[in-house]
């Protein structure tokens, strides 16, 4: 079987547009290879972060992912398998400034960071976190990496990694892994439907997944629809409705109401309604799951510090093959 790794940083609330985005891909991959995701903390302290909040949100972050599907005993916490940094540490031998320099999201990050800032300051980890990732992908050997778009560049430099180390020691040891496309739904903000749906932008700009249904029906109610003059083509608005609508998998209603719109009889109000009860549909299980999840939280915290210690046997071991390949003692020898 086939293996996938993907990983999630334990930053901002677990909304809609991450789950449309990748978990709930997640959870289909599951049932067709052997996958391994990641709580990935160590990434969460490349921008500025409150220390006492992390360790709460590392765990947090776990229980929605365990709400969502997620398999326990496929779910690691970085931190708990120190094998990744120090992969790190080797592929930073051979990786190049110049391909760091290029990497799009540092330069993003960096100005976010600086952004009215005279003195700000720009962690090296920031610069350096490709590195680190290339590590979580390659320690588990994986076949496949769940990517959008957005992080095809960074995986470009994982299988630049992987082929300079096989160059190196003369051998094809690191498989070059390949991005796995998947059709998932881009969900915009229902504040403002021109950018996505993100926990940074604010409050309104972002569905938490585990919110109670009184307060995902109230910001759907408050989604904008049209803006100006009505036109032929189905504005930002109204189209991230209907996405949203297709991602909870609601297909009859979603098929009717498009076709009400393309008759023109279409009433918006009726379009969010539709859109909000799928959508409490959708997420009152993950909510009950999660009540179960935290009333017993000592017992699946064991569970995942022990799902880690079984991860982290395999980034033992191909650890220890890196450290002969390039010629470093290891406690093996």
């Amino acid at each position: 079987m086939k293996t996938v790794l993907s990983g999630i940083q334990p930053t901002g609330n677990l909304h809609l547009g991450r789950y449309f985005g990748a978990i709930q891909n997640w959870v289909n991959l599951q049932n067709q290879y052997h996958c391994f995701y990641g709580v990935v903390n160590y990434h969460a302290m490349t921008m500025p972060y409150d220390i006492k909040k992390l360790i709460p949100a590392t765990w947090e972050l776990t229980f929605n992912l365990m709400a969502c599907g997620l398999n326990p005993e496929r779910i690691f916490v970085q931190s708990l398998i120190p094998e990744h940094q120090e992969l790190a540490w080797i592929f930073n031998t051979m990786t190049g400034f110049g391909e760091l320099s290029r990497m799009t999201q540092f330069k993003d990050k960096s100005q976010q960071v600086q952004s009215g800032k005279k003195d700000a300051f720009i962690p090296s980890a920031l610069y350096l976190y490709p590195v680190l990732q290339a590590a979580d992908i390659l320690i588990y050997k994986a076949d496949y990496v769940p990517v959008g778009k957005d992080q095809e560049q960074h995986l470009e430099l994982t299988r630049n990694i992987a082929q300079r180390f096989n160059h190196v020691i003369k051998k094809e040891y690191f498989t070059l892994p390949e991005p796995l496309f998947t059709e998932v739904a881009k969900v915009m903000s229902t504040a403002d439907p021109t950018r996505k749906m993100s926990a940074s932008l604010g409050e309104k700009h972002h569905i938490d997944l585990f919110a109670e249904p009184s307060r995902i029906r109230k910001q759907i109610k408050s989604a904008v629809t049209d803006t100006g003059e009505r036109t032929d083509e189905m504005s930002p608005g109204v189209a991230n409705l209907f996405s949203l609508l297709k991602a909870t998998g609601a297909t009859a209603d979603h098929d009717t109401l498009l076709e009400d719109y393309n008759k023109g009889t279409l009433q918006y109000g009726h379009l969010k309604d539709v859109v909000a009860t799928a959508l409490v549909d959708l997420t009152t299980p993950f909510r009950e799951k999660k009540a179960e999840i935290k009333a017993d939280k000592k017992r699946v915290k064991a569970q995942i510090r022990e799902s880690s210690a079984e991860v982290r046997k395999v980034a033992i071991n191909t650890l220890l093959e890196v450290k002969e390949l390039v010629g470093l003692l290891s406690m093996k020898y």
